[in-house]
């Protein structure tokens, strides 16, 4: 498949799950948050974690927020991701409560850079990952912007992507960037790729 078609499938398949996310009623939604929120918790991996790196949800996303407080109350170090724009990267910085993000880019909740430290990617024991889409090989599609493509590749740790069973192909498109995720966590079941 050539770049351009490569790029035009992918770009189908966004618009298919968004609109797909984007019809969810908000009790649906609400509903299947907990019972990702809940498969996630009980992950072995996370109950040892010391450090968790996740994302800050939005609106379409499943919602973490339920996951992050979980860490913090239970003594996790927790990062989230800053984007750098310029770059189209991201860092992720320590956070000790939801007071210390602010709105960024796009309107996302991001730390405060001023008041949060760095973190280093190696510390981390596990990481979430969001996607639109994930395939049953682990290997997913974000908003199009490539942020955590980017980061994923030089990433070495554990990764654990959340998503509605609803959202996922049998088989995604490929590009050369693109790394699967070690397990996706869905509302109905597991997927290890590992």
């Amino acid at each position: 498949m050539s770049l351009k078609n490569l790029k035009q499938r992918k770009n189908e398949i966004r618009s298919k799950y968004k609109k797909l996310r984007e019809n969810f009623s908000y009790e649906k939604k609400a509903e299947l948050d907990e019972k990702i929120t809940e498969r996630f918790l009980n992950l072995q991996e996370y109950k040892s974690a010391k450090t968790v790196f996740a994302f800050v949800s939005k609106d379409i996303e499943v919602n973490t927020e339920d996951i992050i407080s979980d860490a913090l109350k239970n003594g996790k170090k927790v990062a989230v991701p800053l984007c750098n724009t310029k770059s189209t990267t991201i860092d992720f910085y320590y956070i000790n409560s939801f007071d210390d993000l602010k709105r960024g880019y796009y309107g996302l909740l991001e730390p405060d850079a001023e008041k949060c430290s760095r973190a280093d990617e190696k510390d981390a024991d596990i990481m979430i990952v969001p996607g639109l889409v994930f395939d049953r090989n682990g290997y997913r599609l974000g908003f199009g912007k490539g942020y955590y493509d980017r980061f994923i590749c030089d990433y070495s740790g554990l990764t654990v992507g959340i998503c509605y069973s609803r959202c996922i192909e049998n088989k995604l498109p490929l590009g050369y960037y693109d790394k699967p995720s070690n397990l996706v966590v869905t509302d109905k079941y597991t997927i290890d790729t590992r």
